[in-house]
């Protein structure tokens, strides 16, 4: 038995050790043969389940979109909000401005002007699993989102600086 006398050390017996050995054995073994429960992000069926909906990718020049671009800047504080209630997107397209930062124009004072909201919209999509996933999985940085802007039917487009070449 496994009693102990505070004058002899408690010694095991054969029946003893063995069941503290497969205890043991049973213990270090059991996390290793159980699969882990939750999602990865490694495979793009798990992004798609996630984001729930098509994201579509476009690369424009700013001249291209520059009235687009620029009330989606002005509605920043009213995008974080609605990012942060979305639970769903029917369509979700980022569009890529490689040539954004190059010069001073319309844009860039605009974003300078609001950069407050821009931190706030971008804090707003980290926390939403939907919207970070869906950048994230094109590998664009929070850092490159400048504005974001809902359409009609649950429609919503991320503007990001950059290519889509990444």
């Amino acid at each position: 038995m496994l009693c102990a006398d505070i004058d002899r050390p408690a010694s095991l017996g054969f029946a003893e050790r063995t069941l503290f050995l497969v205890a043991a054995f049973t213990f270090l073994l059991l996390p290793i043969s159980q699969q882990p429960l939750a999602q990865g992000l490694q495979s793009q069926e798990s992004i798609d389940a996630i984001v729930g909906s098509d994201v579509k990718t476009e690369e424009t020049t700013k001249n291209a979109q520059v009235e687009r671009i620029l009330t989606a800047i002005q509605m920043t504080q009213d995008s974080a909000e609605r990012v942060r209630k979305a639970f769903t997107v029917n369509e979700l397209e980022i569009v890529f401005l490689p040539d954004l930062g190059k010069e001073t124009g319309a844009i860039e004072k605009a974003i300078e002007e609001h950069e407050a909201d821009i931190e706030v919209l971008r804090d707003s999509i980290e926390g939403s699993a939907m919207f970070y996933h869906a950048i994230d999985s094109r590998q664009i940085l929070l850092q490159d989102v400048v504005a974001m802007e809902f359409g009609t039917d649950d429609r919503a487009t991320i503007f990001v600086t950059g290519d889509e070449r990444r």
